[in-house]
Formats: structure tokens, sequence, C-alpha cells
């Protein structure tokens, strides 16, 4: 399971590495999207009362996923720096530790979520209408948070073992019997009876009991981890450094989050053509997306092996070849937007006016894409360098002051509308491209780590 990693490698052979993690991980994400897709629709026939209980319920389900997935980067991290310095106990210890975080946590947000489920979503700002059906719904879904939280970490597992295929198989598998569920629990099938709204929180825990089922399988089958009790014996140290490791990574992403909130207001300013042109042009953007994680998750289980062995040179070749080769593919999905936005557009709407903001703001982000690339791979990058503040801090000053002053500047005030939007977006992307991509280039990156202690412990400087 484990990627055999010379220093003498051609480029080639490095290339051929990379899209053999990069691709499993941007096909398992077009799989997620997709189900989106789906779920949503199935969901938008019982009408709109449910389509903002789902909403709403995933709008505080993205905390939680911020916070499991935070520990999942960070046993990817350490588990592949294990691997790289040929310490295979070591990198099966950060998993157990990492799988009995995730318990902890994925139990402490079931509680909060079945006991504070409707203040929650009072705090959201629900109305009377839907607070019902949404804190029915959320209940069912986030009560068992324990199999989110062990999906995301499991996964990362895999990956840090640089085993992509298994999630990605994973995840069809699980996405194919979600939408069989989903339509069998919402709409009824012979002898079972239609729950609606319930059927869809029912069947979207189901098929996550089912992937958490399949995902122990090949860590039991890899031996990634044992079944053995005297394993699991909760390590302070191990589990300080996932924290830690892992906190600016959900830090990061919440400050994305409050970043979309202080910004989104002003575009519904533009008026509602403008605000659902900007929401159609991120639905169809998302899959460039796929592309740019795909190979940030390659980079972060490679570049993290080869630091693990003490091979920097190596480990910016990975790097190096990463961003090249997602730059790429995503310039060449940035020619599909500027060339097809307004095909595309039409999926969503036949009003002509959003459909031009539509084509407009997509020919925009096109040549965004290459920076976008950039961004997220970089990202992973220094994520295998265990150094995850600096893209929570480039990150708070993109989205806080580059977009949210741009979008005000172009969109309201000089009256760019859906333009002067996007090329914000686009600004922002490029001041991050540049810190990150100068700090690269001077090591800082590397800050956080010590690369002569990669066999022996854990311990960041």
């Amino acid at each position: 399971m484990v990627q055999t990693l010379r220093s003498d490698e051609s480029n080639s052979q490095i290339l051929k590495t990379i899209f053999f993690l990069a691709m499993p991980a941007v096909i398992e994400n077009f799989f997620q999207t997709i189900l989106g897709f789906v779920d949503t629709l199935f969901v938008s026939k019982l009408g709109l009362i449910e389509v903002s209980a789902v909403g709403i319920t995933n709008a505080i389900l993205a905390v939680y996923f911020a916070v499991f997935m935070s520990i999942g980067v960070a046993a990817n991290v350490f588990i592949a720096k294990f691997q790289g310095a040929g310490n295979k106990e070591k990198a099966k210890e950060i998993g157990h530790q990492s799988i009995i975080l995730a318990i902890i946590l994925g139990v402490l947000f079931g509680l909060i979520s079945f006991f504070l489920a409707e203040p929650l979503l009072r705090l959201m700002g629900v109305e009377n209408s839907v607070l019902k059906s949404a804190t029915s719904y959320f209940q069912i879904v986030a009560t068992p948070s324990i199999f989110i939280s062990l999906m995301f970490v499991m996964g990362s597992i895999l990956r840090g073992n640089s085993d992509t295929k298994t999630p990605m198989k994973i995840s069809i598998y699980m996405n194919l019997i979600h939408i069989v569920l989903d339509y069998i629990l919402i709409f009824g099938f012979f002898f079972i009876p239609a729950l609606g709204l319930e059927g869809a929180a029912y069947a979207t825990v189901i098929a996550r009991i089912l992937g958490v089922i399949g995902l122990s399988f090949y860590l039991l089958k890899y031996d990634a981890f044992t079944a053995s009790p005297f394993a699991w014996k909760i390590n302070k140290q191990i589990q300080w450094n996932l924290i830690t490791l892992g906190a600016p990574a959900a830090g990061e992403r919440l400050v994305m989050r409050i970043g979309q909130v202080l910004y989104f207001g002003m575009i519904v300013a533009l008026g509602t053509n403008t605000f659902a042109a900007h929401q159609i042009a991120g639905n169809i953007e998302v899959f460039s997306y796929m592309i740019g994680y795909g190979f940030a998750a390659a980079a972060t289980t490679l570049v993290g092996q080869r630091l693990g062995a003490a091979d920097i040179q190596g480990a910016k070749r990975y790097a190096n070849l990463s961003i090249l080769s997602g730059a790429v593919l995503m310039t060449i999905f940035g020619v599909f937007l500027f060339m097809m936005g307004e095909w595309a557009a039409h999926y969503f709407t036949d009003d002509v006016k959003v459909v031009q903001q539509i084509k407009l703001a997509l020919q925009i982000d096109a040549f965004i894409q290459p920076v976008l690339a950039a961004v997220l791979i970089l990202k992973g990058v220094y994520q295998a360098a265990e150094n995850t503040k600096f893209p929570m801090y480039s990150t708070a000053i993109g989205i806080w002051i580059i977009r949210t002053a741009g979008v005000y500047l172009l969109g309201v005030h000089l009256g760019f509308g859906i333009a002067g939007v996007w090329i914000a977006i686009g600004l922002d992307n490029l001041y991050r491209a540049i810190w990150l991509g100068i700090n690269y280039r001077n090591g800082r990156w590397l800050k956080y780590i010590k690369i002569n202690e990669s066999s022996k412990g854990i311990k960041s400087s």
C-alpha cells in the first residue's frame, strides 16, 4: 500500500506517482459533488421548507466537517512522515491515536447536536416555519457524528499510507447506495413507507455507517491498525500534536466561512439576479476544486514521505511537479469555463440576464484557474511540512480584507457588478498564491518541522 519513493527518480516517474495518487482523489471528490446535486434534487421535490432545512443543517455541519477534517489532515501528515522515515509502527500508532480522537470528538459533537439542535438552528436565524423540520433532520444526521469523524480520519489514514484508491472506491459505493436509499426512503418503495425529509436523513446516516465499515475492513486488511485493545491506550503527546497541527487547518476553513458571510451580504445587495448568478457560477466552478484538492492530497502524502526520509530536495521536486501538473489540468478546465460557460449556465436557468452574468463570471474565473491551483496545492505542501498556520494567515488576510474590500469597491462602489465580484475573488487568490509561493521559495514553509527528528518523534519546533 505504501509507495516506495527513491531519490533518483526521473521527473516522468515522479509525475506518474503523483497522478497515481491524485486521480483517485479527484474521482472521489467528483462523486461526492454529484451526490450533493442528486440529494438536493430529491429533497427539492418535497418543497422549499425541506430544502431550507437541509441547507441550514449543512451550514452547521460545515463547522463539524472543518474540525473532523483537520484531524484527518494531521493524521495524513504524520503517517506519511513516519512511512517516509521507515517507521511503520509509529505510523500505525498515529493511526490509532487519530481514531481515538475522532471517536471522542464525534461523540462530543453528537451530544451537542442531540441536546442543542433547536438553539443552534435558532442562532442561525431559522424561521419558525422551517424550525421543526430542520430540528428533526439535524438531530438524525448530526447525532451520529462519530461516523462522520471516523470517515474523515480513516480515509486520511489510508491516504497517509499512499492509498487513495480505497477511499475513492468506498466513496463511490457509499454514494451510489446513498442515492438509492434517498429515493426509497424519501418517496417510499413497495412496503417501505415514504418518510420524506427524515428519509433523506436516515439514508445519509446509513450510507456513512456502511462507509465506516468498509474503511475499517481495508485498514485491518492492510495492517494500518490493529484490533488488539492493548494498542489503543491514549498517548497524550500524540493527541496534543494531532490537535496543534490540525487546529490551524480547521481555523482556515472557519475563516473562509466567516469571510463568505461578510461578502455574501454585499452580493445580495447587488440584486437577486446577481446573487443567483454568483451562486450558479460557483456551483459550476466547484468541479475545478476537485482537481486542485486531488493534487493537494497527493502532494501532502508524497512531500510528507520525502520529508520523513530527510530528503528536502526530493520533497521540493514532488511539490513542484504537483503544482505544475495540477495547474496545467486546471488551466485546461479554465478553457472549458471560458468557452462553455454559457452552455453550462443553461442547465441551471433560462433567464437570459442571469445566464449572461454567469457567462461573464466564468470567463473571468477561467483566468483564475492556474492561480487557484497553486493556492490549493501549496496548502497541501505546507501541511506536509506540519505548517498549517501560514495557509490560515493567508486565507484570513485574503478573504477578510482583499476579497471583501474588493467586492465592495469593484462590485458595489464602482458598479462593476458580477464582474467586480469575480475580479475580487481572483485578486484574493493571486495574493495567496504569491504569499505562499514566496515563503515556499525562501524555505519558510519548513519553519515548523525538524527534519532530523522525523524518525524519532512528532514534536514540532
